[in-house]
């Protein structure tokens, strides 16, 4: 397999999305299985999308983001709400994430890899 496809089966995910702290409004975990990304182990900032594993009717969800494959723990602007990724206008080290603010109306917010960490660089929408 490429090591520079999108592969949101990577174990780096799960390991990642294991360590992070319980979701603050179920008091649940994550579920392991993105349900949006663009993971990859060669772009300087990628991203993927988690949700809370629980069975309420809207779970919170997360990014998680990677540097080269690897999960950034901190350092990072906060990443809750986010439910999608606009593959359109993500590139190698900028990575636009969605919110969906219901009603139709979606906000995309970029985080780009500056060189030694991740800054957000704006939102559209």
């Amino acid at each position: 397999p490429d090591p520079c496809a999108v592969d949101l089966a990577a174990p780096a995910i799960a390991k990642a999305v294991s360590e992070l702290p319980r979701d603050p409004r179920s008091g649940q975990g994550w579920n392991p299985e993105p349900v949006a990304g663009n993971y990859n182990e060669c772009a300087p900032l990628s991203a993927v999308i988690i949700k809370a594993n629980t069975n309420a009717e809207n779970p919170n969800t997360r990014a998680v983001l990677f540097h080269l494959g690897k999960f950034i723990p901190t350092g990072v602007p906060d990443t809750y709400g986010f439910n999608g990724i606009d593959l359109s206008q993500s590139t190698g080290d900028t990575v636009a994430l969605r919110f969906d603010g219901g009603m139709g109306l979606a906000s995309i917010v970029r985080f780009r890899w500056n060189g030694n960490g991740v800054e957000l660089i704006g939102s559209t929408g």
